[in-house]
């Protein structure tokens, strides 16, 4: 609980100038004793009430065919993998690597928790990966063993081990092995490495962010003991997943509906009018999703043809949710929650988080610091602590922070204060109840004249006008004002918003400094499969000789 200098309402310390969680503590396991990430999630499932009734109920459905794998098989197939792999491959050792590469499938959970479980360190990659994107990745990661489809392994560099397809029948057979499915019990440190996942990668080079078991037995154990997910009966909820599971987003969110006993329907390829459908068909209780997703549902006539009465919670995170369009959300869907969080690949996708309709309604929020928590907001000038509601960067202090970033120790120093503190590049503050608001990228603010100009906020504003489906905001250089504010809109269809029309909107609902200068139309706005706008190809574009619609 927070000491006696802390404000009850928001967790501040005056003394220290620090954020502490106002959650109640979590007693996580013992850090000296050995427990892996599988481990802990097959404990947290035995001690639900529905564990008893899960044998035959399904843990994943593959929404393209309709295949469902029941808990039992799941275990049986990880279990029957691990002891295959143990035989073909004598020389995979506890904490070697293996790379995975590929698209959403029945078989990458499996693979998941049978490598967790011989301590192998998984690293999944985008199985749209360049050969160059690869080769870094490799030199980061330094894999013994590849795990791909006939269609992702062909960028894949020559490996101790070779590359598994997954796609192939040997591997079904490794999956369904009737002789050898007691694989030998292997012992993992809760300190060791349990995955290495790529960071976004929006400002840079891909980093490759290394977690522990134990980042992710503290990141779940907040899940787990926060779930208040209700059913009148005692039969699992349903999820649906139209995250990519190599993202940390999907990754964490993938062991949290399996500790939680719930159904999970998985979407191989993303498409609007086909989530809808399957939310009909599965009766979808609940989703994670990215924020333009939560745009489409606000704003798409498609809804309505559907029933989506299931639906009771949104996990929303992977970038910021303006208040604008929580409020249309909440207005069209009344029943539906949208519970926002945030987090970092390097907490393992965790920090702050929304538990309960009350906090769902403070819109624009992403909730507040998660149990085991500290957090600080830093003036990025002068490096001094602030108080609630004055905004600085994000400092993050928890059990889920990740160990660093591997093969890149200059990266790691950068980003750790001298004290340990991991410092999030995000510029945020904490309101008077503790609720984090984000503000913008640190890296991402416009510098316009002696001004910054949060480019998110204007998104916000954008996103709110009839006839406006998307919509960025970048920086176009400027040589009076070094940089002015300039969108990229997709226009709804039959909207015919000019230039002026747009710039007039956002000019009376903004500071002068913060109005729009130049508008450019565009047919989808480009983003990454987390949701987050890959503004570095929009400034290529918008600075570009060229003139050419994108």
């Amino acid at each position: 609980m927070a000491s006696s200098t802390n404000n009850n309402n928001n967790g501040f310390c005056h003394n220290t100038k620090t954020f502490k969680s106002t959650r109640p503590p979590i007693p996580l396991p013992p850090s000296s004793h050995p427990l892996s990430i599988t481990q802990y999630c097959l404990s947290l499932l035995n001690s639900t009430p529905t564990a008893s009734s899960l044998d035959t109920s399904p843990f994943l459905i593959d929404a393209a065919t309709g295949t469902p794998l029941s808990y039992s098989q799941f275990l049986h197939q990880s279990h029957s993998l691990s002891a295959s792999l143990q035989s073909r491959f004598p020389s995979l050792s506890p904490n070697n690597v293996a790379l995975i590469l590929s698209p959403p499938s029945l078989h990458i959970p499996v693979l998941y928790f049978s490598l967790l479980s011989l301590n192998i360190t998984i690293s999944p990659a985008n199985p749209l990966s360049t050969r160059s994107e690869l080769k870094h990745i490799v030199q980061l990661t330094k894999p013994k063993v590849a795990f791909a489809t006939s269609s992702t392994c062909k960028h894949i560099p020559s490996l101790p081990l070779g590359t598994v397809l997954i796609d192939s029948t040997q591997f079904i057979s490794m999956l369904n092995s009737k002789t050898s499915s007691t694989p030998q019990q292997v012992t993992a440190a809760q300190s060791d490495s349990a995955a290495i996942l790529c960071s976004s990668g929006t400002t840079g080079r891909v980093k490759g962010v290394e977690l522990s078991h134990r980042n992710l037995i503290s990141v779940l154990c907040g899940f787990f003991h926060n779930n208040n997910l209700t059913s009148n009966d005692n039969s699992a909820a349903v999820s649906l997943f139209t995250l990519p599971l190599f993202h940390v987003f999907g990754f964490f969110m993938l062991f949290r509906a399996f500790t939680l006993g719930e159904c999970l329907v998985l979407m191989g390829r993303f498409d609007f009018e086909t989530m809808l459908k399957t939310v009909e068909k599965y009766k979808v209780i609940y989703m994670p999703v990215s924020p333009p997703l939560v745009v489409m549902l606000a704003k798409s006539d498609m809804v309505a043809k559907y029933d989506l009465s299931s639906l009771r919670k949104l996990g929303c995170g992977g970038a910021a949710l303006g208040k604008e369009i929580s409020q249309k959300f909440n207005a069209r869907f009344p029943d539906i929650d949208i519970l926002q969080g945030y987090g970092m690949t390097e907490t393992g996708g965790g920090a702050t988080s929304m538990v309960g309709p009350d906090e769902a309604k403070h819109y624009g929020s992403a909730g507040r610091l998660t149990a085991n928590m500290e957090a600080k907001i830093v003036d990025p000038s002068s490096g001094e602590a602030l108080l609630p509601g004055k905004e600085g960067e994000l400092w993050l202090k928890g059990p889920n922070v990740m160990k660093g970033y591997v093969g890149d120790n200059e990266a790691t120093v950068a980003t750790f204060s001298s004290d340990g503190w991991l410092k999030t590049g995000d510029i945020c503050y904490f309101d008077s109840e503790g609720f984090l608001f984000i503000v913008d990228r640190l890296k991402e603010l416009i510098k316009y004249k002696a001004y910054q100009v949060p480019p998110a906020e204007l998104e916000r504003v954008l996103h709110s006008i009839p006839g406006i489906a998307d919509a960025a905001v970048i920086p176009y250089p400027d040589e009076e004002a070094g940089q002015i504010p300039m969108a990229y809109v997709v226009r709804s269809p039959g909207s015919n918003l000019s230039e002026v029309q747009i710039m007039d909107f956002v000019a009376k609902q903004v500071s002068p400094y913060k109005k729009i200068r130049r508008v450019a139309f565009i047919n989808a706005i480009p983003r990454s499969q987390a949701g987050k706008i890959l503004r570095r190809e929009l400034v290529k574009h918008a600075t570009s000789d060229t003139s050419a619609k994108l």
